[in-house]
């Protein structure tokens, strides 16, 4: 085995053990006779204390290898109250997996700052440093959480396709492919095919997948490539899926906030888990124009907006009933008033990072939706009949992972919470 332990499994109660440990030089230092090497993994920094006169001549040369040189590490654990850990590693053998042939391109330490179009040209060293691995650590946790709530509740996990024959929600965002000389689609999102799912029988579904929309925005808020975290369930209206988001959202951040505290310091957020508000569109324009915050109804919220939902409401808010003309086509009318729609939307934050509805499933409602946005009934006519075969009342939503990543690790660009990001300018790595 190349290791017998990684640096978190370490404790002073090992005292006198012998381990193997395996990972990259983060920092070198000399004192006098004593020579000091941090060993970094995945899961944490350790000390490695040489000494002259002691240590093997070979191991102690070895001490002095140029930082993020990957290592293998023989040693004692030797309890030590004066290092960070309460003990240190005294090596017997250090073996230099693979010599570097390159310079590294930036600090790994954070002592001197690299641009984020560097780091994001150098991924594969961005990721070592501590606190880009604590983004992508909590972004774990939350798609982990998601999928294990929607188990717990006996969802069907499902794939749905990402080269689509027609447009999956209208509009001109798409990215065309030639898909063996016929003209096809990188979808925009799952949402017609978890409907499917649900006409089909399947009860309540769920799916992670990527989604792409080929926006020409250079905002901090947006990338081509996303992953969507959804859920469609059948006999079910918007209210009825609104509670379960709420149930799943704050069963993701409890989970942060208990598994992911080394990381959460790193990045010096202090996470809370909020109780999640639920407003209605008319509602929150009145709570806005209160405050100063100047709506007009029936326009979409911007960014201000949004921000300042979130001051009046609290950290999490969901805003239900929107204007139908704001919304996708597939909304349900408000029954009574058929200028709203059964939609809703997750702020967290002051970001939106989930949008929801209840779906038409009636086809000659869908037919009239379908053409009040100016689009032609006859190109979405495999998607109108499967309405014609006894659809169900369904509902579902769809959270922005990485806009969700984003708002819990507290950084301010969506790119540091996509690992190989994709818009308008980056195609690599």
């Amino acid at each position: 085995m190349f290791m017998t332990h990684r640096i978190s499994e370490l404790s002073k109660s090992m005292n006198g053990k012998e381990v193997t440990l395996c990972g990259w030089v983060h920092e070198i230092r000399e004192l006098g006779k004593l020579k000091f090497l941090l060993l970094r993994d995945s899961t944490g920094i350790v000390q490695i204390t040489g000494k002259r006169g002691v240590t093997d001549d070979e191991t102690y040369r070895a001490m002095s290898l140029p930082k993020e040189s990957v290592v293998q590490v023989t040693g004692t654990v030797s309890e030590n109250r004066e290092a960070r850990l309460g003990f240190e590693i005294v090596p017997k053998r250090i073996v230099n997996l693979n010599p570097l042939s390159t310079n590294i391109p930036f600090e790994v330490t954070g002592k001197v700052d690299a641009e984020l179009d560097v780091r994001l040209n150098y991924r594969y060293i961005d990721l070592r440093r501590t606190e880009s691995a604590a983004v992508f650590k909590i972004e774990s946790t939350l798609a982990n959480t998601f999928i294990e709530e929607c188990m717990r509740r006996e969802f069907v996990h499902i794939r749905t396709p990402s080269i689509v024959a027609e447009t999956t929600e209208g509009g001109a965002d798409l990215f065309s492919i030639d898909y063996f000389g016929r003209k096809a689609y990188l979808a925009q999102s799952p949402q017609l095919y978890k409907q499917l799912a649900v006409i089909g029988g399947l009860g309540t579904v769920f799916t992670i997948t990527p989604v792409f929309r080929a926006e020409k925005s250079n905002t901090v808020y947006h990338i081509n490539e996303s992953t969507q975290m959804d859920i469609e369930m059948a006999f079910a209206d918007h209210d009825d899926v609104i509670t379960v988001l709420s149930e799943i959202f704050t069963a993701m951040l409890k989970a942060v906030k208990e598994k992911n505290v080394r990381d959460l310091e790193l990045l010096n957020v202090n996470l809370e888990v909020p109780k999640v508000k639920v407003v209605t569109y008319t509602e929150a324009v009145d709570a806005l124009n209160d405050n100063d915050v100047k709506m007009v109804f029936g326009e979409d919220f911007a960014r201000e907006h949004e921000k300042a939902l979130c001051r009046i409401y609290g950290d999490a808010v969901i805003v239900k009933e929107y204007p139908s003309a704001v919304r996708a086509f597939y909304s349900m009318p408000k029954e009574g008033d058929e200028r709203l729609c059964n939609s809703f939307d997750l702020l967290y934050k002051g970001l939106e990072i989930l949008s929801g509805a209840q779906r038409i499933h009636l086809p000659e409602v869908l037919i009239k939706s379908l053409k009040s946005k100016g689009l032609d009934p006859k190109e979405f006519e495999p998607y109108v009949n499967a309405m014609r075969c006894g659809a169900p009342p369904h509902a579902g939503w769809s959270i922005g992972l990485e806009r969700l990543s984003m708002q819990v690790a507290g950084v301010e660009n969506i790119r540091e919470a996509a690992m190989f990001p994709r818009d308008r300018k980056r195609l690599t790595p």
